[in-house]
Parts: structure tokens; C-alpha cells; sequence
């Protein structure tokens, strides 16, 4: 980016500068003179001339003003860029809307607004200098409107150089000029309003080139697109419209939840955020330090349970909001392990990264780059945390990112891969000083152990800070207990003595507080009096209170079942799911008063959130679920597991029908379905013995899985036509069969040792092996591609691309990590099993090389251009003698398998008695042979 510096005497002078280390500038906002040749040029500036122009007048005054505002630089267009240079001026178009974030102010100077006094005589004495402003061209122009948008400081000045006011002082007038509606010139994210209004803003606006109508929109609307002179403006606005939904679609896969509206709900669970309990952090010195010194760049904020850590977050979260400069970033994360949502550390990566995205969208190149090559995959497949940690941390490379702060909350709360997510926080908390954490969990030496790697880390411990915590928490009380009275009209005298047990017996925890006002919410004076002197202080000791009340109650057993299965299941459930679940009582079903008033027997363990059932804490899920085995009474987890799988099971078969989407037409796409409400649904006249059944449905569903992926409803055609006749989900459901399938074709009675086909190359399979674990199989073919598969779905992992002639060969390290290939154009090469990432092309033979095989230690791969057949035994001494030679599978010399012509190998690979066949045809079988096997029938 090359910024103008005004020189002491009046000339100015170009510096470049790298986009990461740009300093502070100011940039110029206008309208180009009708006559172009006006402008002042790039070249100008170099040769030093151009002074005598029209268009210098601005740059000077762009300059003075600058300086004014104590800014050594400042931007403008018409000669900060090379136009003469293609690349440069695609860059620039596409980077345009960053430059004009990133400045520190943008002045507007309006050519045609005026300041100077009209004569008494003048008839239009009226016709002020604001009537001029919203009749300006500048509201006319394409590119302007993005210069009016996004910079945070956007000031306007006369003709003659006179400051008029700012967009927010002459937001009205903005308002009446441009129809765009004031929070989006207040500085709301532009993802926040819908593409139609945006499209709206640019409605009435033109420009000197026609398609630049659509590339001014590239920074509002968040894409990069390389411009196209000549195109037209309609081929211009449909490749902008194609950019855009491809963004959209990549942003709707990677958002599995908008960590805003978690910490709205949050928020409002709580009963709403009191500045007052969370001000003292922000004016600790920890929070300083790590707020203002490069050298502290990680803060973790620890404590006990209740002792209100999110709440702080979430302070911490709207202080920054409010206090940053607008390009700065901010991103937070808050993880509940009652959620499956938000309990795994790469859901923890793809919110963070969302909203990052959302608020700088030209970082959706890290996202876009591997996304159009997986799709909705690369967010959930088994390499979903390798690939989220690249995008992350090419995110926080990035040159262009803006000043980033990182928040989550509760890592103790991360139930799936907390120990790696700790490893990358410690890991990449020091990879730039624009980049600084915050996060918080509970006084676990695991966390602390790990996060102490990191190089410039803070700690801040509530139980260090007690008397600002308990001064936090007794504004908490006083709010609490003012909100009691209102409610249920309490004397002072008895608001005195509640706030005075509370503020006795807190020690400090937020959520005791909570807790005691809950079970106070509905007591009047003399009960609520009564009721405090029995509830004793301290979480456990009040969960133990509400327990004991629990099981003295005459609905002990049914709050019982409630309290095990919420405490069971692997995600929080709904009011209408807990019926299907928990035996209740007649008449409850459907009425959401009724169970509504069910969980509120259960005390104040449990809430309701839109339907959904929660524990009010993570303790109190700790401490039921840690009391369980102590108490006969309450439940056991095999018990609980065994009824929750029996009621689903009996759900299911008073619901499952065939084609419960009443799609009809067999050949429906997938993409076309749109699934309705349930209706009510066909029984099965049998239940056949569920372990062969599932074992016979497992093998349906592999042997299907392509085309039902395709096609949901050839599970009725295809898939049970083709089905051996004596299989028991054929038999099963025989009568699904359309009834214009009028003749089936003969097909094997029994399912055969082939377990699954795997199809996706379009040529030859020349070479196929297995992993170590067997988890996985590698397939090398004439199509010039490397695929990799998982051998329990048959599932394609990964397409390795690279070589340029057919892969002859192909085998795993014996750690599985890498995959190494040989080709017939001369090459062998090295890859990462996991990302598919090329590690090394090892290049030197004069011809095809047809055999490769890794050494026993995975330090030496063998290779031979002669050869065809290259290997390592894995213990040195023997080769696995199950195989196929001619048209049989033998082992030794025992024939075990004559193989049809159609499944005849080019290759083959064995793995604990399981073989993968590859064919011609580019498809792979899968056949497993059982041990011990002898020549008798």
C-alpha cells in the first residue's frame, strides 16, 4: 500500500509499505473531475509535477488536514495507485473497502457544496449549504458509497475546505440523501442486513465504467472477484452474485452456532449483566498489563464453580465491543458441556473463525481454499481438526488482519478435545502481537500445566481477588433482592433480612445467590424467611437441601426419572423428546404447562429455554451425577441407558414408516428434500432378532450407501431389489417394493464375502493397500489419482492429485501418517495420510517406476523402475500368503475363493484376513475371510 507524506515545503512523496505494518493515515473521499485529465496521477507524483492540475487542490487539502490531525499520511486514489500496472489495480479494486476500514479518519470533500454567504439580493437566500450536501454528486456515485460505509471516523468538508460535520452529526441528512438506514451508518456489521437492502444502496448510483457499479459492491457485499473491463455490467453483477452464494453457502456450513446469540442467551438466563459485578476486572492490573503490553498477550481469568466467570467474560466481551477501534476484531467462544453444540474444541475453532470471517470477510479465503474442495465436510469429517487449525492459523498470519482479540469461556467445559484446543491457544498465542486471548475455566492443573507453556501468559484467580469478587457478588444480591420485593411486595424488614442471610452465607458465589432467590421467586414475606434459615450455604451442601426435598416429595419418582435421563443424555433434550422418554403421568403428554410444572419439581436443578431442558449449572449436573452411585435411590447409569434405548426403540416403531418424507418419485434427489412434520406412522407385524438385524441392516446400508446418498428413495428400489433374497431387511420389507417392478432379477440368496464396493475412479485400479489399523485402505489408479478410504463406511477421505501418468503402486508408513505412491511418469511421492497434503517428490528414475514399499522402521522407502513387485515384510522374515493368483483367492496352496470374471483383481491387499480387490473398472471390493477356515462344506 503506498501512502503520501506532506513535506514541509508543500511537495509531497510517495512510501510503500507492507499492508501488515501500515502506519496511521488519513484517507480522501471525492468525486473525480468530469474531465479525468483534471486528476493528479501516479506518474505525476513520482516526476514531481501536476501541481498546476484542478485535482491537486484536494490532495492538499487532504494533506493539511492530515497534518491537522496529527497524521504524517494519508491516501488518495487518483494517485496512490498504478493503474497502468493490470495486477496492482485488481488488488487495489479488491482491497479498496479494507483501506477505507483501516484508516484512521476519511475526509469527504465535496467539490460541489459551498460555505460562502449568499448577497442579500440573491432570491435563493434559502438554499443553504445542507440543501447543496443532500443534493451532492457524491451521493450519486458507485464507488462512494463504500467510502461512506466503512471507514469508523468519516468527516465532510466544503469546497473551500470547511469542516460540515461527521456521519453522525449529519445522519439525518445522510438518511434523507442515500436511503440507507442509520445502524448501518453507525457502524453495524453489513452481513447483518439483507443482500436485497445492500442492493437497494447502489440502486440509484453510477460510475464512469459500468461494471464498476458491481465491483464497488465487492467490500460491501465481503467477496474478492478479479474485474473485467469489457464484460458488461449484467455478466459483472451475475459473477458477483455467483461469488457472493458461494460465501454464503461456505459461511452456513461452518456456522454451527453464532456465538453472539449464545452469549444473548446467556445473558438472558442469568437475568441480564450488571456492569457493576463485572467493572472491578477490567481495572485490575493483570487485565491491564495484558490489555495494553505486547509482551502479555494470553490472560486466564480462574475460579471455583458459581463464582461467576462467564458473567465476567461476557463484561469483558462488551467492554472491549465499546472500547475498540472499529477495524479491530473481536471473537469469543462461550463452551457448555450440557450442549453438544458448543462442548468440542473444533466447534470452540468454528466459531471463532465465524465470526472473524463475518466481521473482516476478506479472510474467507482461508475457509473458501480448502472448502471448495470438501464441501460441509471439512468442518465435520475425521480431519476436521487439522484442517480448522490451518484455516485458524492462517487466519492469524494473515498481513492483512486487524488488531484480534480472542475470548472463550469454560474450557473446562469442553468435553471433546480439550487438550488439544489448550495446546493451540498456548501454541498460538504468541504467533502475533495483533492477536491477544482470554479464556477462563475452573482451578484444573490440567489446564493450568498446559496454558503455562505459553510464552507470555497473565493469570488472574478470583479466589486472589475475594474482596472484589464479593463485591461484585454483593451488588448481585442487592439487585436480586430488589427484584424479589417488587415482585412478590416484601416489607423492608424482610427485604433487610434476605439481603443480609445472603450477603452472610454468599462466600463469594454468584450462583448460590441465584439459587436461593429461585427457590425464594414465589414465597411471600413470613415463608421466605422461614424457607432462607433452612437453606444451608455452600453449592453442595444447597444441592444436597434440594435434593433431600426432591426425594421427601410425593413426585419424588417421576422428578427422579426426569433428573436421570437429562442427566444421561449426550445433548440436552426438549419438553416433547422427555415425553418419549420418561414414563409421565396420563394427560401430561402434549401440554407444555404440565411438563413445564414437572420441571419445576425437580427444584432449581433444571430450566427451560425455548423448550429445551438445561441444568441451571455445570455443577449441579457434576454433583447429581457424582452422588448417583452412592445412593441406591437414585438412579443407576445402566439402568437409565437401558430404558432410554427401550422407549426409543418403541417410539421408533410407532413412528417409521416407509417414505416418511412422502417424496414419491423414486428418483428424487436428495437435494430436493425438504423434511415435513412427522405423521403418524406404521408398526412392524414382527421384530426379528435385533442382533441379526442390525448385523443385516449394517451390511444393506454399506452396500447401498452410494446410491441412497443419491437418491433417498432406491432404498425401496435399488437397494432392496438387489438385495441377496434371504437377507432380513429384504424380507422384511418385501411389500416396499414399488408395485411396477413387476419382475426382479435373480440374485444371491445370502450376502456374499464381498462387504462393501467402493467406486470413484474413472480408470484402472493398479494398486490398493491397507493401513496399519485397517482403518483405512489406499487406492492407486490409472486415472493418475491417489484416493484414500475408510474402510468401515467406505466413505471417500481423500483424492491425492499430483502426478501427471498412471499410479502403478501405492503403501502406508507403518505408523500410517504418510502414504507414499509410485507413477509411470518417473516419480515417486510422499503424502500426508491425513491432510493429503504433498510432502516430497523423490524424482531420478529414467522411466515408469512400478513398485514401492516402506521399510519396516518407516525410515526407507524402496522403489524399483524394473521390478513389479517391491516389499517389506513387517517383521522382516515373512510376506501375508493370502492372495489371488489366477482366478482363485488362495492361501499357500489352498484354494479358498473362485472369483467371477467381473471380480477379478489388477491389484489386491490384505488385512487381517480381510482382502480389497481393485478392478479395471476403477471399483473396489471388499471381501473378509473367517480364520481357521478349512476345505469342508
Amino acid at each position: 500500500m503506498r501512502l503520501l507524506q506532506y513535506n514541509n515545503d508543500g511537495d509531497f512523496s510517495l512510501t510503500e509499505f507492507d499492508e501488515s505494518d501500515t502506519p496511521e493515515y488519513a484517507i480522501l473521499s471525492h468525486t473525480w473531475e468530469q474531465d479525468n485529465s483534471k486528476e493528479v496521477t501516479y506518474a505525476e507524483v513520482i516526476s514531481g509535477t501536476g501541481q498546476d492540475k484542478e485535482g491537486f487542490k484536494k490532495i492538499r487539502f487532504c494533506g493539511e488536514q492530515a497534518r491537522q490531525d496529527g497524521l504524517l499520511y494519508f491516501w488518495v486514489d487518483t494517485c496512490c495507485i498504478n493503474k497502468q500496472n493490470k495486477a496492482e489495480l485488481r488488488h487495489s479494486i479488491n482491497s479498496m473497502f479494507r483501506w477505507y476500514r483501516n484508516a484512521s479518519r476519511c475526509y469527504v470533500y465535496l467539490s460541489d457544496v459551498s460555505t460562502r454567504e449568499r448577497k442579500a439580493s440573491d432570491q435563493s437566500s434559502e438554499h443553504t449549504w445542507e440543501l447543496s450536501f443532500r443534493e451532492s454528486r457524491w451521493f450519486t456515485r458507485g464507488w462512494t458509497l463504500q467510502e461512506l460505509l466503512a471507514p469508523a471516523s468519516v468527516e465532510f468538508f466544503s469546497f473551500e475546505g470547511k469542516r460540515l460535520g461527521d456521519r453522525s452529526s449529519l445522519q439525518k441528512q445522510i438518511c434523507k440523501a442515500t436511503n440507507i438506514s442509520p445502524p448501518a451508518l453507525q457502524g453495524e456489521s453489513l452481513s447483518q442486513f439483507h443482500i436485497d437492502e445492500r442492493m437497494r444502496w447502489i440502486e440509484h448510483r453510477e460510475t464512469g465504467q459500468e461494471e464498476d457499479k458491481a465491483y464497488s459492491l465487492l467490500g460491501i457485499f465481503g467477496v474478492s472477484m478479479a474485474p473485467t473491463y469489457g464484460e458488461g455490467v449484467a455478466k459483472a453483477f451475475d459473477r458477483l452474485w455467483d461469488k457472493f452464494r458461494e460465501v454464503q453457502k461456505c459461511m452456513q456450513d461452518l456456522r454451527l452456532t453464532d456465538p453472539r446469540l449464545d452469549k444473548e442467551r446467556i445473558v438472558a438466563t442469568k437475568g441480564g449483566l450488571l456492569k457493576e459485578a463485572y467493572r472491578w476486572v477490567i481495572e485490575t492490573s493483570d487485565f491491564q498489563q495484558w490489555r495494553t503490553s505486547e509482551h502479555n498477550r494470553l490472560l486466564w481469568i480462574k475460579g471455583d464453580p458459581g463464582k461467576g466467570k462467564t458473567m465476567l467474560l461476557c463484561g469483558i466481551a462488551d467492554e472491549l465491543q465499546n472500547s475498540l477501534a472499529k477495524p479491530a476484531l473481536l471473537s469469543y467462544f462461550f463452551c457448555q458441556a450440557t450442549d453438544s453444540r458448543i462442548n468440542r474444541a473444533t466447534t470452540v475453532l468454528r466459531g471463532l473463525i465465524y465470526l472473524l470471517v463475518d466481521q473482516q470477510p476478506s479472510l474467507i479465503s482461508h475457509v473458501q481454499t480448502s472448502y471448495d474442495k470438501a464441501g460441509k465436510a471439512l468442518f465435520e469429517d475425521a480431519n476436521a481438526w487439522v484442517a480448522l487449525t490451518k484455516i485458524f492459523s492462517g487466519i492469524l498470519q494473515d498481513p492483512n488482519l486487524d488488531d484480534t482479540y480472542l475470548i472463550v469461556d469454560a474450557l473446562d467445559e469442553c468435553v471433546v478435545d480439550l487438550p488439544r484446543l489448550l495446546d493451540f491457544i498456548a501454541q498460538t498465542s504468541s504467533v502475533s502481537a495483533r492477536v491477544k486471548w482470554v479464556v477462563s475455566s475452573r482451578n484444573w492443573p490440567e489446564i493450568g500445566k498446559t496454558l503455562d507453556t505459553a510464552m507470555q501468559k497473565r493469570t488472574l484467580c478470583l479466589e486472589l481477588n475475594a474482596d472484589s469478587v464479593s463485591t461484585a457478588v454483593a451488588t448481585f444480591i442487592q439487585t436480586k433482592v430488589h427484584d424479589l420485593r417488587e415482585k412478590n411486595k416484601y416489607k423492608s424488614e424482610t427485604r433487610d433480612v434476605i439481603q443480609q442471610h445472603l450477603s452472610l452465607n454468599a462466600h463469594g458465589t454468584f450462583l448460590w445467590v441465584a439459587l436461593v432467590c429461585q427457590e425464594l421467586s414465589n414465597l411471600s414475606g413470613w415463608k421466605a424467611v422461614q424457607k432462607l434459615k433452612a437453606l444451608p450455604p455452600g453449592l453442595n451442601a444447597l444441592y444436597q437441601r434440594m435434593l433431600d426435598q426432591i426425594m421427601a416429595s410425593e413426585d419424588a419418582e417421576l422428578c427422579m426419572s426426569v433428573l436421570a435421563v437429562v442427566s444421561t443424555v449426550y445433548r440436552p433434550i426438549t419438553v416433547d423428546e422427555l415425553v418419549t422418554l420418561v414414563n409421565m403421568p396420563n394427560g401430561v403428554d402434549g401440554e407444555y404447562e404440565a411438563l413445564a410444572e414437572i420441571i419445576g419439581y425437580c427444584r432449581s436443578f433444571l430450566a427451560i429455554r425455548e423448550r429445551t431442558i438445561f441444568f441451571v449449572h455445570q455443577s449441579a449436573k457434576d454433583f447429581l451425577i457424582k452422588k448417583a452411585p452412592q445412593e441406591p435411590l437414585l438412579f443407576k447409569a445402566q439402568d437409565v441407558h437401558n430404558s432410554i434405548f427401550s422407549r426409543s426403540l418403541q417410539v421408533m416403531s410407532m413412528t417409521l414408516r416407509r417414505d416418511i418424507y412422502n417424496l414419491r418419485a423414486p428418483g428424487i434427489s436428495i437435494d430436493q428434500v425438504e423434511p415435513p412434520d412427522p405423521d403418524s406412522l406404521a408398526t412392524f407385524d414382527r421384530s426379528p432378532d435385533l442382533r441379526a438385524f442390525i448385523q443385516d441392516a449394517t451390511r444393506f446400508a454399506i452396500s447401498t450407501r452410494s446410491v441412497i446418498e443419491q437418491a433417498p428413495l432406491q432404498a425401496y428400489c435399488s437397494a432392496l431389489v438387489f438385495a441377496p433374497e434371504k437377507s432380513i431387511i429384504r424380507e422384511t420389507f418385501e411389500t416396499c417394493v414399488p408395485h411396477w417392478i413387476l419382475r426382479k432379477p435373480r440374485v444371491e440368496a445370502h450376502w456374499s464375502a464381498m462387504l462393501q464396493t467402493l467406486e470413484g475412479h474413472c480408470s484402472g485400479v493398479s494398486s490398493v493397500a491397507f493401513s496399519p489399523n485397517g482403518k483405512q485402505v489406499v487406492s492407486g489408479s490409472d486415472d493418475a489419482t491417489v484416493r484414500l478410504w475408510d474402510t468401515a463406511t467406505g466413505a471417500l477421505q481423500q483424492t491425492l492429485e499430483g502426478h501427471s501418468d498412471e499410479v502403478s503402486s501405492v503403501a502406508f508408513s507403518p505408523d500410517g501418517k504418510q502414504v507414499v505412491s509410485a507413477s509411470d511418469d518417473t516419480t515417486v511421492r510422499l503424502w500426508d495420510a491425513a491432510t493429503g497434503a504433498l510432502q516430497q517428490t523423490l524424482e531420478g528414475h529414467s522411466k515408469e517406476v512400478r513398485s514401492v514399499a516402506f521399510s519396516p522402521d518407516g525410515k526407507q522407502v524402496g522403489h524399483s523402475d524394473g521390478v513389479w513387485l517391491v516389499a517389506f515384510s513387517p517383521d522382516g522374515k515373512h510376506i501375508p500368503t493370502l492372495h489371488v493368483t489366477g482366478e482363485w483367492l488362495v492361501e499357500g496352496t489352498t484354494r479358498y475363493l473362485w472369483l467371477p470374471t467381473n471380480y477379478r483383481p489388477t491389484c489386491e491387499a490384505v488385512w487381517d484376513r480381510i482382502v480389497v480387490l481393485g478392478h479395471s473398472s476403477g471399483r473396489l471390493s471388499f471381501l473378509q475371510i473367517q480364520p481357521g477356515l478349512n476345505q469342508l462344506i
